[in-house]
């Protein structure tokens, strides 16, 4: 059958559709521009998040694996696509319990103290963090709004320490009621704190309150991912969380356009 100069049209078209269509997704990847494989930078990001590793130990384990990128190229991944991966794992997770604990740690940051709050549920799963410079009402009030807007649960109980700018934040916002107190309580939230500790001290102290609170909010959306609570499941349940987490992790990461 001879072609017909509306037929070699109608294939022009097509062909300039597909060339457009597939440089529009090349530019609005979150890939487009990098020199690596996107594999080589998941496998990257997910070894310093998965692990407590700092860029110089990243950048060994990649050597190994006959990779050569610098430990700068590796903060700058972290920095970028950490922030993309913790978004999409955020929108595609499941709620927490009504259950919430709250509290407060400080650290140095270029020698100015500040203070890092943070939120879980009663299974541990981090709900926020907030990286501010006071530990009064305000502070307590900006992390409660935080919380009560995103998570889309309304708590029954929130769990706090003795400190006052809690009980003057939630009477504030009419939820007193909710607040419980005393003993050991919080000992959840407590604990919580030691991988935000151990990454601390591996990254040799945070360099701005900007950078820390980039890291440590893509730290607690990856950290829920993997977090299992081992000792309180059996291997074949362990095998089960893993290939489960996995499965999520490599549709947080894949190269689409966004």
């Amino acid at each position: 059958m001879q072609a017909t100069p509306l037929m070699w049209r109608l294939c022009q078209v097509n062909d300039l559709f597909s060339t457009y269509c597939y440089q529009t997704c090349m530019k609005t990847s979150i890939y487009s521009r990098h020199r690596f494989h996107p594999d080589i930078i998941k496998r990257a990001v997910w070894l310093y998040f998965r692990f407590n590793l700092s860029f110089r130990d990243v950048e060994e384990m990649m050597a190994e694996r006959g990779v050569d990128v610098s430990y700068e190229t590796l903060r700058q991944w972290v920095d970028k696509f950490g922030y993309f991966y913790a978004k999409r794992l955020r929108s595609g997770s499941e709620r927490p319990s009504n259950v919430w604990h709250l509290d407060e740690i400080f650290t140095k940051i270029n020698g100015k103290k500040v203070y890092l709050w943070r939120a879980v549920d009663d299974e541990g799963t981090v709900l926020d963090v907030l990286v501010q410079s006071r530990k009064n009402r305000k502070a307590a009030l900006r992390l409660l709004r935080k919380l009560l807007k995103k998570q889309g649960v309304k708590p029954e109980r929130i769990v706090t320490d003795k400190l006052g700018s809690y009980s003057a934040a939630l009477e504030h916002m009419g939820q007193k009621h909710l607040q419980d107190v005393g003993g050991r309580k919080n000992n959840r939230a407590e604990c919580s704190h030691v991988p935000i500790r151990r990454r601390e001290r591996k990254a040799q102290k945070f360099r701005s309150m900007k950078s820390a609170q980039r890291l440590l909010s893509a730290h607690s959306q990856i950290y829920n991912l993997f977090n299992f609570r081992r000792h309180l499941i059996s291997r074949t349940s362990l095998r089960k969380f893993r290939h489960q987490a996995q499965n999520q992790w490599d549709i947080a990461t894949v190269s689409v356009c966004v």
